[in-house]
């Protein structure tokens, strides 16, 4: 844990949140003082929820850690349950009262209520926001859909014990893969074939070898397919198996396939809009959605994930972990294509006609229709687009979406990548191998600072990143636009505007052209600066009349400076240097400002005229 001033991540138990905000019928009870209830605002002022989430806190004081805090959870538990009649519980512990070392899930299991009581181990200190919802919804998923479901006399979702409960193995963590090595003899079980290689294309024509935020992290069809562990009918190693479970794990012979869609939580980055773009696109190609979670799912949902044909993994940073435990359990396949950009979303198409075995010919009559198609691929081969040809771009945020914006920026606007990153460590293979595919430097970093001085020492034209790097190209004077979470209450629109799918492409055309259009129209301005409404001390028209800027006092001093800090301090502009670099673009003056500076330093230049100037120009040109 690092404390700052801005985060990318929150504290683990804020995950928890997600989840259990997103879901329905089900209730969180955490052990925290009263400063660790801040997180309510998260999701009433940033998302504009209509209802506080579903958290009970204890909220212990100072005077409470002389007496018996755990006897004050209990009976938090007891009231929270009967205020709110959930048919099912998570509790946890904040970063502030694990250190106190109450035991949450011992306390829960003493209080003996008659609906499930999901225990939640987050390491506060080891771990962040991301990796608590994912391990959330892994330990959700593995309580609550383990054997199926069944309600008992009282009406409460009862569930049997699956078969790495039983056979008393512990449940892999969320964020670990061991495909990786990072659990001895795990690996080699569940991960016998090799991957194949990057120019091989599988039977649907999805690339194997294309970079997407599941490789690595979620090894995809290195697990799934043949390469997998499958749970085939009758053969789940469950204590006192029944026929109805040989039953539930048997092929639906239906007319059409179902899936699940597994990822979006509260307070995700358009998750919503997501959501009903990808049921669209699903039910455009013939199949249909069985359960969405965690995202207005209840336990009784949950309970049916099972009875799906395969999954949809649409945020792998929240649903990988859990598809994964799926796929051991029920033998369900999972899809490994994030479906943001229009060829992302082709690739997943025929990913999902292939998990779904559904022919390529009638999947492609159906997406016939125009609403399935995008205007993003001729709007970005119009001819007023070839000034976006070659803009330099810098994306940092979490792994799926800045793997999906590398992608999109660099095949489909026509961008050169200078920078890419991401603050999801446990994705940080991921986002090494896409930046040397793309001949970057990756920067795996949560610390703001780092990520800002990358962006000033890349001098991108356009940077899609998270709020804060919407603040750190404000400061530098770089066009921005908002690609992933965490972001402020701007990006929860009220209008449509998903990221996914073919919808999803012609918004992000929007939201990353419009601001290098803005600086286009800043350029033509620029041109007429001497005319009497456009120069500087003209007042922008929609503003009304009135002076632009406040004139600056001609009798102004310049600053005087010691001796020994004049050799650090940049060399002075001559006006007419001045007045020629307002002629350059705004959007890349401040990187011929630096660059001109930095060539008049290295030749121990005082002063920077005209000739300076170009003379850097054709310096840095070469």
């Amino acid at each position: 844990m690092q404390l700052t001033v801005w985060t990318y991540e929150g504290p683990p138990h804020v995950g928890a949140m997600r989840v259990a905000t997103a879901m329905e019928g089900v209730h969180y009870v955490l052990h925290a003082p009263q400063g660790d209830t801040y997180a309510d605002l998260l999701f009433t002022m940033i998302e504009r929820r209509d209802r506080r989430p579903p958290v009970t806190y204890t909220t212990f004081e100072a005077r409470d850690l002389g007496t018996d805090t755990a006897a004050l959870f209990q009976a938090t538990l007891r009231d929270a349950f009967e205020r709110f009649q959930p048919r099912a519980m998570l509790v946890g512990a904040s970063c502030t009262a694990e250190l106190i070392q109450d035991d949450p899930a011992g306390l829960a299991r003493a209080a003996g209520l008659p609906v499930p009581v999901i225990p939640l181990e987050l390491p506060s200190y080891q771990r962040k926001e991301n990796w608590g919802a994912a391990e959330t919804f892994y330990q959700v998923v593995r309580t609550l859909a383990a054997g199926g479901s069944s309600r008992n006399d009282g009406g409460a979702v009862s569930t049997t014990v699956s078969s790495d409960v039983a056979s008393g193995d512990p449940p892999l963590p969320a964020g670990i893969s061991p495909s990786r090595g990072e659990i001895e003899g795990v690996g080699a079980a569940l991960h016998s074939a090799p991957q194949q290689g990057a120019d091989q294309k599988d039977a649907g024509g999805v690339s194997a070898g294309s970079i997407s935020p599941l490789e690595g992290e979620m090894p995809g069809r290195a697990e799934g397919g043949e390469a997998g562990v499958i749970h085939s009918p009758g053969a789940n190693e469950v204590a006192d198996s029944t026929s109805a479970a040989d039953a539930r794990h048997a092929p639906r012979n239906a007319a059409r396939p179902r899936c699940n869609i597994l990822g979006p939580t509260a307070l995700g980055f358009r998750h919503r809009d997501d959501v009903a773009e990808i049921r669209r696109l699903l039910g455009g190609i013939g199949i249909d959605v069985a359960v969405v979670a965690p995202l207005d799912a209840s336990p009784d949902d949950i309970a049916r994930l099972g009875e799906a044909d395969f999954n949809v993994v649409l945020y792998p940073e929240i649903a990988g972990v859990a598809a994964k435990w799926l796929k051991r359990t029920f033998g369900q396949d999972f899809t490994t294509v994030v479906p943001i950009g229009v060829g992302a979303t082709q690739d997943f198409i025929a990913e999902v006609r292939q998990l779904a075995k559904l022919p390529e010919a009638a999947g492609e009559a159906r997406l016939g229709s125009g609403k399935a198609k995008s205007n993003l691929p001729w709007f970005s081969r119009s001819v007023d687009s070839n000034y976006l040809t070659g803009k330099r771009v810098f994306v940092f945020g979490d792994a799926t979406h800045a793997l999906a914006a590398a992608r999109v920026a660099t095949e489909e606007f026509g961008f050169t990548l200078c920078g890419l990153g991401t603050y999801s460590r446990e994705f940080a293979r991921d986002i090494r191998a896409a930046a040397e595919r793309y001949g970057v430097e990756p920067l795996i970093s949560d610390d703001y600072l780092d990520v800002e001085a990358a962006i000033a020492a890349a001098q991108p034209e356009l940077v899609l990143g998270t709020q804060m790097e919407r603040h750190v190209a404000k400061r530098l004077g770089i066009a921005c636009a908002v690609i992933s979470a965490p972001v402020h209450v701007q990006d929860y629109p009220a209008r449509y505007s998903p990221q996914m799918g073919f919808e999803g492409a012609n918004v992000l055309w929007d939201s990353w052209v419009h601001p290098l259009v803005m600086g286009l129209e800043e350029h033509l301005l620029g041109m007429f600066r001497d005319d009497f409404e456009f120069n500087d001390a003209a007042r922008p028209s929609h503003l009304g009349g009135g002076a632009r800027i406040a004139a600056e006092p001609e009798d102004e001093q310049e600053p005087s400076f010691p001796a020994a800090t004049a050799a650090s301090i940049a060399p002075g502009w001559l006006n007419e240097a001045e007045l020629e670099l307002k002629k350059i673009p705004f959007f890349v003056r401040g990187k011929a400002r630096r660059n001109t500076e930095q060539f008049a330093l290295e030749r121990g230049l005082s002063q920077i005229t005209v000739e300076t100037l170009y003379d850097a120009k054709a310096h840095y040109s070469r």
